[in-house]
């Protein structure tokens, strides 16, 4: 009986030529109406549009659909009819939506599914740059506008800093971790990354710094306490704020570190270094001037600064199902793109660093720590979220790993200035 209700509620039993079976809304239980050859034709196309991956749709009677002959094909499972176009209509939108529902499901290993659909295709997005315009469109990012930007981090950040503490660090470091090497305890990399920061930064005692989008302030924190500074770090998040300037007055850093909720559009007042880890994501690439003359209107003559950002090798929205769902407005900018924070206002890049893989391995360990507390998760929440966030994990892993996303630090300065490191030791002269 229990396998009835199982197969009931997916609408399939898995065998080739048995009807698949679905309650009606009045309890009965009915047989689904096999695929038609334009359904299985439409899947091929998609197969097709995706640059042929090795990957088998298992449709909701058992029959399957591939492009490839590969014996290791991956198995998607197709569980209803509606869930099948939804796919072939927008299947950057309707894949996640499906997947977190449970009407579709992934046989096997989730990451190494959406490594293998990401290196497909983004050689299909060269074959074909008209679909990826046209898909681009489709999935346009909303606008960071200052209301609009306030509403797209409540959105994430809403859920609570309960939720976030149950896979974070210790410091709630909700950022690429550095891994000096690979056998770091998340902790320790993280702590690893917040040092690298300063010492990118050259801090030195008695600098004033300001932050823009703190989250929830571990940098902050670390480099009042460690090099002496002081900082004024601004967020939008009254959670992130709020637990911000409970651990700062916790630690007695209250009169070294100052939580402001505000926007970034409304920073005063004047800086040695301007520091940003994880926010231009979501700044929107139409603002980057203005974030500019924001930094030109703060940093002292001999000032200097480091933007840390997700990105991309070429232009490309954010997964669209990721910027509606799980992080709006969101949109990873190319460094050509960063270029309008400094070109305009005459800012020198110092140095450019690409640290994808050490974000893939952080968010390893998130993906990780997260399926250990999923029963947590799942009863603060449901079993939907918890299938959303391990795709946006696991997916998110998977464009680090297969260079889809690509993780910049820029280190700028005034230009003309020649306070400037003659080598680059001082990154690796690791403080004891």
């Amino acid at each position: 009986m229990t396998e009835l209700k199982d197969q009931v509620s997916k609408g399939t039993d898995g065998f080739l030529g048995v009807p698949a079976l679905r309650q009606s809304a009045s309890g009965a239980i009915v047989a689904l109406a096999a695929p038609s050859w334009i359904e299985r034709r439409a899947l091929r196309k998609l197969l097709t549009l995706m640059g042929n991956p090795p990957v088998r749709f298992v449709l909701w009677n058992g029959e399957h659909v591939s492009a490839s002959a590969s014996p290791e094909c991956r198995r998607v499972l197709i569980h209803d009819r509606r869930t099948l176009w939804q796919l072939v209509i927008n299947p950057d939108l309707h894949f996640g939506d499906a997947y977190s529902r449970g009407a579709l499901d992934i046989e096997g290993d989730l990451t190494g599914f959406l490594e293998v659909i990401n290196r497909a295709r983004r050689d299909a997005s060269r074959l074909s740059p008209l679909l990826s315009a046209l898909l681009s469109r489709r999935n346009r990012a909303r606008p960071n506008t200052l209301a609009g930007s306030r509403s797209n981090i409540h959105h994430h950040y809403n859920l609570g800093n309960e939720f976030f503490q149950l896979w974070l660090d210790e410091e709630m470091v909700y950022t690429c971790a550095y891994f000096p090497t690979t056998t770091l305890t998340l902790e320790q990399a993280q702590f690893a990354k917040l040092d690298y920061v300063c010492r990118k930064l050259r801090l030195q005692p008695g600098d004033t710094v300001i932050e823009a989008g703190c989250g929830w302030g571990a940098l902050a924190r670390y480099m009042a306490r460690e090099y002496g500074v002081k900082v004024r770090a601004f967020n939008l998040s009254a959670e992130q704020v709020r637990y911000a300037r409970e651990r700062a007055a916790a630690e007695g850093l209250g009169r070294n570190v100052e939580y402001i909720e505000d926007d970034y559009r409304n920073i005063s007042g004047q800086c040695d270094v301007f520091v940003s880890i994880g926010m231009l994501e979501h700044v929107g690439r139409d603002n980057y001037r203005n974030l500019g003359g924001i930094i030109d209107r703060c940093l002292a003559p001999a000032g200097r600064g480091l933007i840390h950002s997700i990105g991309r090798d070429q232009p490309c929205p954010m997964n669209a199902w990721i910027e509606r769902r799980v992080f709006p407005g969101s949109y990873p900018p190319t460094l050509r793109e960063m270029m309008d924070i400094f070109e305009p206002w005459g800012f020198s890049v110092l140095d450019v660093e690409n640290l994808r893989l050490h974000y893939a391995k952080t968010l390893e360990h998130w993906l990780g720590r997260f399926e250990a507390r999923q029963d947590e998760v799942r009863e603060r929440f449901d079993e939907d979220f918890v299938r959303a966030w391990r795709l946006y994990l696991a997916g998110s892993m998977a464009g680090f790993t297969t260079g889809w996303l690509q993780l910049f630090q820029v280190v700028f300065t005034r230009p003309g200035s020649n306070k400037i490191p003659w080598t680059r030791d001082h990154l690796y002269a690791h403080r004891t």
